[in-house]
């Protein structure tokens, strides 16, 4: 399919653009196979330079998956669907309260290797006075513009697996899957225009626990 004009240093997607990208993207369920539903919120954020994401870097106190780099999420709670419980967590970890009016949409879901099914969902923050991010599960808390995820991914080869890792060159590091598969669909669907699929892309063994 033809790809869509690609926005410019000069031209900032606006809210209604990128639900319309949404909308328009067939997102894949997956299954759940015995496996647990969990859910990631790409929560947008604009203070009138542009929206971007959140990303977080994990407390290093916590039991799994301690330091790395994440998108708010968590477990779907029993009677949730993923848009209650990516709102939930939002707020749980970052103090930020949504209602529904703030869902712009859903990518695929990404199976991980720890477990999990994960949805990720899409959300319109705008502008935020303060965040009060939860220390027991949240070390730092970064926002990346839009046009600074629009970087090339890397794909590497592993013993373990023949499916290819994804890294992601974001924040002066290498951030890998879940989260490099999640934010590199979200910027292939809403910056390229593009229908790509990512449940292919491999995580490091270190992220398979």
């Amino acid at each position: 399919m033809a790809e869509e004009p690609r926005p410019g240093p000069a031209r900032v997607l606006a809210r209604e653009e990128i639900a319309d990208r949404l909308r328009r993207f067939p997102a894949e369920p997956l299954p759940a196979r015995g496996l647990r539903a969990a859910a990631v919120a790409l929560a947008l954020v604009d203070h009138g330079d542009g929206p971007g994401i959140w990303l977080t870097e994990r407390a290093a106190t916590l039991r799994t998956h301690a330091g790395q780099f994440a998108l708010p999420g968590g477990r779907i709670d029993p009677g949730e669907d993923a848009e209650q419980a990516a709102l939930r967590e939002l707020h749980e970890e970052l103090g930020v309260r949504m209602g529904p009016e703030a869902v712009l949409g859903r990518l695929d879901d990404y199976a991980t290797r720890s477990g999990y099914v994960i949805t990720p969902v899409v959300l319109w923050i705008g502008a935020v006075d303060r965040l009060e991010p939860n220390p027991a599960e949240v070390a730092r808390v970064h926002r990346i513009g839009l046009p600074e995820l629009d970087v090339a991914p890397r794909f590497i080869s592993i013993p373990e697996s023949d499916r290819p890792v994804i890294q992601l060159p974001l924040l002066g590091v290498l951030v890998h899957a879940p989260t490099a598969a999640v934010v590199h669909q979200f910027t292939e669907v809403v910056l390229r225009g593009r229908h790509t699929r990512v449940a292919d892309l491999e995580q490091p063994v270190f992220a398979w626990r």
